[in-house]
């Protein structure tokens, strides 16, 4: 079991105000909301499912868990599957826009200037009609909702995943090696494995560490896997753990990894993700952190 002062990751609170989004922004395009009290809190546009956001994550306390090689009849049980649409692209909105239920939001997004440049819209940063109708499309599309064009932080970061699909290392920014490196890259909130430059796992969406609890930089090592890993503390699962600093680690969560706020420190990721990646790394793998969480 893990160290009664060990634990991160899980489900992040339900709501942040806008100027903290955090999920998928690149570094030189952060486009968040000037803050002042017109920045309007933004909220789930839907109501909320079994990921249940309001829970609170457990704390990653820096120290490592207490490390055993667990038993045949340990390993063979295989984590519980996430409940039906505990993964659903949730687009955070604003609290108006959500009592109104409006179809086509008339506010602009945190990530207007991104998501039109992304489009292929005029990208002046303003939400028109056009915009929210192409925004809107785009929505429906990938199944997020609500579908009502605002250029939220979900929306942004489904860009993102799309674009950094064909090669997400194009900027260079993950060292290629001869042997696999875990890529985590903070900026845009993504994950992926690589060998040289073949990519063997991902890109993947994840959540890393919040403000005061960041998921530390530099190189690290998979130092021990657990696939049934639990906090006794706060009684939190952990699956499919892989640590690689400390207490931090690559596992899954059981709620949404699209939350404005981050986890304590850990890499977060959804089940099916995390538990591809425990059949591609292995203990003493590398893993190479870099960048910024936006709003952290």
């Amino acid at each position: 079991m893990i160290n009664r002062r060990i634990a991160c990751g899980g489900v992040a609170v339900l709501l942040a105000a806008a100027t903290a989004l955090p999920v998928g922004t690149a570094a030189a395009d952060p486009a968040p909301l000037a803050p002042g009290p017109e920045v309007e809190q933004l909220v789930p546009g839907v109501a909320p499912g079994p990921y249940q956001p309001w829970q609170i994550d457990t704390p990653d306390q820096m120290l490592p868990p207490k490390v055993y090689t667990p038993t045949a009849d340990e390993d063979a049980v295989e984590p519980r599957d996430a409940a039906e649409g505990t993964y659903d692209l949730v687009e955070y909105v604003p609290l108006g826009d959500a009592v109104d239920k409006v179809a086509c939001s008339k506010r602009t997004g945190p990530y207007q200037k991104a998501v039109e440049r992304w489009l292929k819209l005029k990208a002046d940063g303003k939400q028109s009609a056009a915009d929210c109708r192409a925004i809107r499309n785009f929505q429906v599309k990938h199944r997020i909702k609500a579908a009502t064009g605002f250029a939220g932080p979900v929306t942004w970061a489904t860009m993102q995943l799309i674009s950094a699909k064909k090669n997400p290392n194009a900027a260079k920014k993950c060292p290629v090696r001869k042997y696999r490196v875990a890529c985590v890259d903070l900026s845009r909130q993504l994950t992926w494995v690589q060998k040289g430059k073949k990519v063997l796992y991902g890109p993947v969406p994840m959540r890393s560490g919040r403000a005061g609890h960041r998921t530390r930089t530099g190189w690290h090592k998979i130092y021990w896997k657990h696939k049934n890993h639990w906090s006794t503390l706060y009684n939190s699962p952990m699956p499919y753990a892989q640590f690689f600093d400390g207490g931090q680690a690559f596992h899954a969560v059981y709620g949404s990894i699209y939350t404005t706020v981050g986890s304590w420190g850990c890499v977060n990721l959804r089940l099916g993700d995390a538990r591809k990646l425990w059949g591609v790394l292995k203990k003493g793998d590398q893993v190479y952190v870099w960048g910024s969480r936006p709003g952290a």
